[in-house]
């Protein structure tokens, strides 16, 4: 393992939510540890806190992990020493388990001569139930991971035989959950779980197989998509062939549509759809829906910019890069001190004063959660003269929290939960605000009966999986 200082979450995420992890597998391939590395790299978006690579090799399952990006915890010696054919490997940010080294997957463990590793993105929403009935009968768990239930789960099941131990251990579980599964035999497993939530798909690469989070990875290494797995479904890969089991499943699948919305990579395809052009259709959705009369259109780098193409293609408002990014504010970034408390906002983002003094502007971004970095912007263009300043939001607003693998758990943290429309213009120092409606949303994606395929729970509070006796039953109406 490896320890190395983090990038501080004030300057990466811009109050933007943020999902668990990132997967990446590979199967018989001789460079399996560098590719694995790459994938990696293609996904580092899901999670910057830590990554981690297994392989293994005649029985043996070695791995390597550290805090901090990608390039920063492995090297080519640390690469060269990690020998075998097949790999899985994993990028994560902290939603169920403390930010700590002991926490950075892929996870392994040690049964009866054999050995098992993990990389898990999801939730697991009864973790905490199977877990205390685990620890009741003897389990000693050495993480706070929900992931680490999985692994229980399955080896108290191998009596089953191994087919029969995944399907028990995936049936006990509930909530999100994709999974890789390295085994010492030399197998890769690819897991989703029963209502699709987190995406998982299947490539091929020089006559082995890939496992990835998002078709990005694929096409870093020169992997040919096949399909994405299907909600419910176990792929075994081993050198026998592959094998695919599906388990049962509810009637409706329910996809995080925020994939879609900001935390799939543009260049990432799901359900035949590509993300970048999904996102400029919500944006012109959103000018449909709420124009408004501006001098240009412009986001905030990165989240809004591609609804912003389609928000300017539709109206006609000029596009415009007003405020320009440093693409180089990295790990040794220093804190700031209080006398300094917006630094780490201005760090990352410096508008162009000639081009916004003076105007009316409107601003795109794909999301609200907490608030506090929109107000610090607005204020900022204020200062430098702005006329006036409308935001939209390409999607919905967020009045209920995720319990499915995003860092927005609790609902006093959605500042859409506590204020109207109106009031967040007066606090935010907006002119107008409007959000894309749910309906909007849903068409503008391009896919087949949308409302059947997507979780929205953070816009409705529609949960497709039950976890607490206290949640709304009540799916309110959102336009």
């Amino acid at each position: 393992m490896k320890t190395s200082a983090t990038i501080p979450r004030e300057v990466i995420s811009d109050d933007k939510p943020r999902e668990a992890c990132g997967l990446f597998g590979v199967f018989n391939h001789a460079d399996a540890a560098k590719v694995c590395y790459f994938g990696l790299y293609a996904l580092q978006h899901r999670g910057q806190e830590s990554a981690g690579i297994a392989v293994t090799e005649n029985g043996v399952i070695d791995e390597y992990k550290g805090m901090g990006l990608v390039p920063d915890v492995f090297d080519m010696d640390t690469l060269e020493g990690l020998d075998g054919a097949t790999a899985i490997g994993h990028v994560r940010y902290s939603t169920t388990g403390s930010s700590i080294v002991a926490n950075a997957q892929p996870l392994v463990v040690r049964h009866r001569n054999r050995a098992y590793a993990v990389a898990h993105n999801g939730n697991l929403v009864n973790a905490h139930i199977v877990k205390a009935e685990l620890e009741d009968s003897g389990s000693i768990f050495q993480t706070t991971m929900d992931s680490e239930v999985f692994l229980h789960l399955f080896v108290r099941s191998l009596n089953l035989g191994f087919e029969e131990a995944l399907k028990a251990s995936v049936a006990r579980m509930k909530g999100a959950f994709s999974m890789v599964v390295l085994t010492s035999r030399g197998e890769m497993i690819g897991i989703k779980d029963p209502h699709g939530f987190r995406p998982l798909c299947l490539g091929k690469l020089n006559g082995g197989w890939v496992l990835a989070s998002e078709t990005c990875a694929l096409d870093l290494v020169q992997a040919e998509f096949v399909r994405e797995l299907d909600p419910g479904e176990i792929v075994i890969i081993s050198k026998d062939g592959i094998k695919s089991i599906h388990t049962r499943t509810p009637k409706q699948r329910s996809f995080c549509i925020f994939e879609f919305i900001y935390f799939a990579r543009p260049d990432s395809t799901f359900f035949g759809h590509n993300v970048y052009l999904t996102r400029k259709a919500h944006g012109r959705q959103l000018a449909r829906e709420s124009a408004v009369d501006a001098d240009l259109v412009m986001p905030f780098p990165d989240s809004g910019t591609y609804a912003a193409l389609g928000y300017s293609e539709e109206s006609g408002i000029p596009f415009e890069a007003g405020m320009i990014r440093n693409h180089y504010v990295g790990r040794t970034f220093i804190q700031p001190t209080q006398s300094m408390r917006d630094f780490g906002v201005r760090v990352k983002l410096n508008p162009i004063k000639e081009l916004l003094k003076g105007k009316d502007i409107i601003i795109i971004e794909d999301s609200i959660i907490r608030g506090t970095t929109a107000k610090t912007r607005v204020k900022a263009l204020r200062e430098l003269g702005v006329k006036r300043v409308h935001l939209r939001v390409s999607g919905p607003a967020h009045r209920f929290p995720c319990h499915y693998g995003i860092d927005f758990s609790t609902k006093g943290e959605l500042i859409a939960a506590k204020m109207s429309v109106e009031e967040l213009e007066r606090h935010l120092g907006l002119d107008s605000l409007s959000y894309l409606s749910l309906d909007g949303l849903l068409s503008s994606t391009g896919i087949d009966k949308p409302a059947e395929n997507f979780c929205k729970a953070c816009f409705d509070g529609c949960y497709p999986v039950q976890f607490d006796e206290n949640l709304s039953k009540h799916c309110m109406e959102v336009r």
